[in-house]
């Protein structure tokens, strides 16, 4: 009698089963990016109300802003007695490579949900813009798990 009811209860699951509606698929593109924008917005306006922040001797993180699902962060820089375009030829490549890697692992989340992030670096003397370094999800290294 037990075998029967079991095998009539899993007969009537699996009918019920096949006959519900599921919902299943991607996250709608247009919602995605709508919550994407108001993310990066809330962070760019949390992250405003403690600047300006001192990163090191030579470097101030003046401010934060969202661009539609870019975070964009501008950094004064100290360049001391270099020009800025002495900065701009010799620093660039180490400085990409540097805040690359640390955007990738410290923003991983972020980019990995859609929202970029740009590091805009301008002179604290001249306020002429040094380097802009826009980071997506493409351009960091793919994990190993």
């Amino acid at each position: 009698m037990n075998k029967i009811f079991l095998t009539s209860l899993s007969l009537c699951l699996c009918l019920l089963a096949s006959d519900t509606p599921t919902k299943t698929g991607i996250f709608p593109q247009k919602e995605m990016k709508t919550q994407n924008k108001e993310i990066a917005s809330l962070v760019a306006k949390e992250i405003t109300s403690t600047l300006p922040q001192i990163i090191d001797k030579y470097t101030t993180l003046s401010s934060v802003k969202n661009e539609d699902t870019t975070l964009v962060y501008t950094f004064e820089i100290n360049t001391g007695v270099k020009s800025d375009e002495t900065v701009q030829k010799e620093d660039r490549t180490r400085m990409k490579q540097a805040v690359t890697t640390g955007v990738c692992q410290s923003s991983r989340k972020f980019l990995e949900a859609g929202i970029d992030t740009s590091y805009v670096y301008v002179s604290a003397k001249t306020k002429v813009r040094l380097f802009q370094f826009d980071i997506a999800q493409k351009d960091c290294p793919t994990r190993i798990n």
